[in-house]
Order: structure tokens, then sequence, then C-alpha cells
């Protein structure tokens, strides 16, 4: 399955929750769900579903509001999940880890991409090092102690002038501590369930590929 390309706005409504996946536009009162919070009467507020969901199709739902939330294909995403299942612990906690352990995705949460798009491209054209070595697979898995920073030539470009700037006003998972001014960042540890905000219930994922 290739990866969604049109409007990211429909994929949130479609979803009913804000997915992150427009950058900064997602934390102003320009992001289309914000908007439909704001008017009672729209007609979001007003949809009710034509029929009954089936439990095939609510697991549906929530597996596919998480792969969107990440921004993975489907063949990404499900290959992941094997590395999860195949884990010792909880499945479902295990697969959110491995998510959140994502290159692009500490990129993204360290607040050096406005969003995990921007950041998968930044990954793959070199701008980052993981412990002073050029990384350029956005799937690649970070580790507790890990650092991950620019490279020095990256750190002149405008975009991540700006992007930091803006990292430096924000507050980061506990997880990770990020040096805004360095644009570095560094893995204090792996993220707990209460460290992650994806909006799924992680165990109806579990239970669609284990159907």
């Amino acid at each position: 399955m290739s990866r969604y390309v049109g409007p990211a706005c429909r994929l949130c409504k479609a979803e009913g929750t804000k997915l992150f996946l427009k950058g900064d536009r997602c934390y102003t009162a320009k992001c289309a769900i914000t908007k439909s919070e704001a008017g009672a009467g729209s007609k979001m507020k007003r949809r009710r579903p034509r029929t009954k969901v089936s439990e095939y199709g609510i697991r549906l739902r929530e597996k596919q509001k998480l792969r969107r939330f990440y921004g993975m294909n489907e063949r990404q995403f499900h290959r992941i999940f094997e590395i999860a299942n195949k884990m010792a612990g909880q499945t479902g906690h295990n697969f959110l880890q491995l998510l959140e352990r994502r290159l692009d995705n500490v990129v993204y949460r360290l607040g050096f991409a406005t969003s995990r798009k921007q950041a998968r491209q930044l990954v793959l054209h070199g701008h980052f090092l993981v412990n002073g070595k050029r990384v350029d697979i956005p799937s690649f898995l970070v580790g507790s102690g890990d650092v991950v920073a620019a490279s020095e030539k990256s750190r002149e470009t405008a975009l991540l002038k700006e992007n930091a700037e803006v990292a430096a006003a924000r507050t980061v998972p506990q997880w990770l501590e990020s040096n805004a001014e360095k644009i570095e960042g560094k893995i204090i540890s792996l993220p707990e369930r209460e460290q992650i905000d994806a909006p799924v219930t992680e165990q109806l994922v579990v239970e669609f590929y284990a159907r």
C-alpha cells in the first residue's frame, strides 16, 4: 500500500482527531479539527454513522488511525508490529515504543521538524547524526543514551534554524532531552505508555492483527 499523498486535514477529519500532520498549523485555530470543535453546529458534530460499525470495523479504524498518526504505509507499519509481537511483555506497548523510537519520529518529537513528514525528508537527505554518525534511514531505531544531532553543515540551513527557534519554546516528551541551540537531543530512556500521546487504544490494533 502506497503512502497517502492527498490533503492531510482530510485524514484528521476521517479519524475525528488531530493527527498532527501539518506541523504548526495543527496547534492553531486554523486546524480543521479545532474549527469543528469550536462550531457546535458544524457538519462534523451533526454527522452520525449510517450503520452500526462491526467489531472488525472498530479495530480497523483504530489501526488506520495509528498508522496515519505516524505517517507510515501498511507494509512498514505491519513489519514493526511483527517485531513487537515477538518481544517479551505487552505487545501493544512494545509496538508504540518501537514507533516512537524511529529516528524520524524522534527528530519530530525533539522539535527539529514541524511534522513527521518533514522529519522523514530531513533524515533521508542526511541532515542528522546518531552518536556522531550520519544516518539517512527514517526507520532507524534509537536506543536509550543515543544522541541525535544535526550535522555541522545542516545546522546552518535556514529551515533547521527556524525549526530550532520554535523548538526552544516547546516542551519535549519526558523521555527526551533537547538542546535547541545546538539542534541536538538525547534519548534519556525508552518511553513509557503514559509518555506517548498517540490517540489510540493500542490493544484494538493488536486484536486487529491477531484475527
